[in-house]
């Protein structure tokens, strides 16, 4: 038998409709940090993908970087979630949370009173971020973590994949892809440690290691998935002669731990540099949870890669953005609608609702 975009499969044991997810986007709407009426319309909207993999939430005050992101780390944010979860189960979709700490890709100005800029190494990322309240401004120094920061921030991934749960996801993607504090950890351009968190690739996925069984302990393995950004640039990310080596011992941890899935991101058709094959070849051979695409697809090459065993997922993000239905638009073969890139972070409906 043929198998399409739109063929029903198993995520561990969560049923999906059909084999199209909406990949996590930052979109900004989320006045005080937690979810809202707008925040449920948008993901109501696009609940014809079999999995929905929610914008990055932060675990902690202290990765709430960006302006207007949300949080999951206490019982207000739990129960503005609920209320989305809730809505897309509805409409017949299932939802993971992208738990994303941005670490050093932070800035003062976005964050709340009491929070730090941590990260495994006293190093600010080049170029500058948006602030609401002051425009853009230069990344700041992070504070390189201590001991007990490391295991603070491994606890709180741990306690959000428990909200969670209670907020009604089906589970979580935590987010060691694209600059952000588990990459942080991975890549030697921000990890400059010379204790058990960093020099050797042992050493610099252990952050990534740990959170993942402290996740698995608090929900189950089944329920997590992990995305990665090997030879990604983003925020300040470089590539290592050892890069190959080090995906390839962290799958085979993730092995160990059951993880459900990994989601490599592969922004090659927007112009990064390619994920070198190869790579990505032995990720999948060697992963034993299923493996979701992503990179620039269309129906034909989704259906021809799925059809091929290449993976058992198609992650799609900005056509999302643009086609609320493009679940249908992809079953009927319709023009998709262009995006409109100057409201992607805007606080509004303009751009997020109106499509």
């Amino acid at each position: 038998m043929t198998t399409t975009l739109f063929t029903p499969t198993v995520l561990g044991k969560l049923p999906l409709r059909n084999r199209v997810v909406m990949a996590p986007m930052t979109r900004s709407r989320a006045i005080h940090n937690e979810a809202n009426a707008l925040i449920e319309t948008y993901y109501q909207q696009r609940a014809g993908a079999g999995l929905i993999i929610t914008e990055g939430i932060s675990p902690s005050p202290n990765g709430l970087g960006y302006a207007r992101i949300p949080g999951l780390f206490n019982d207000a944010q739990v129960q503005s979630w609920k209320r989305v979860t809730d809505t897309v189960h509805a409409a017949g979709s299932a939802i993971f949370v992208q738990l994303m700490h941005t670490g050093r890709v932070s800035h003062p100005a976005n964050m709340p009173a009491g929070s730090q800029i941590l990260a495994p190494s006293a190093l600010a990322v080049a170029g500058e971020m948006w602030t609401d309240s002051q425009g853009m401004q230069p990344h700041p120094v992070p504070t390189a973590m201590s001991e007990a920061d490391i295991a603070h921030a491994i606890a709180e991934y741990a306690t959000a994949a428990k909200l969670a749960i209670e907020a009604g996801f089906d589970g979580i993607e935590l987010h060691a892809a694209n600059g952000y504090l588990m990459d942080q950890f991975l890549n030697t351009a921000s990890n400059h440690r010379t204790d058990q968190w960093g020099g050797s690739v042992d050493n610099r996925i252990r952050f990534v290691v740990e959170v993942a069984k402290a996740s698995a302990a608090s929900i189950g393995a089944e329920r997590i998935g992990m995305r990665i950004s090997p030879y990604g640039v983003f925020n300040g990310m470089v590539p290592d002669a050892e890069m190959d080596v080090l995906y390839a011992r962290l799958v085979a941890e993730l092995n160990a731990i059951g993880l459900v899935y990994i989601h490599i991101v592969d922004h090659s058709a927007m112009g990064a540099p390619e994920v070198s094959p190869a790579l990505k070849a032995q990720i999948r051979a060697d992963f034993k949870g299923a493996y979701i695409l992503s990179g620039g697809y269309d129906v034909e090459r989704a259906n021809a890669d799925l059809d091929a065993q290449h993976g058992e997922l198609v992650a799609f993000g900005r056509p999302f953005i643009s086609n609320p239905d493009l679940v249908e638009k992809l079953r009927t073969g319709s023009t998709l609608t262009a995006p409109d890139f100057s409201t992607f972070y805007t606080p509004d409906a303009k751009g997020y609702t109106d499509y």
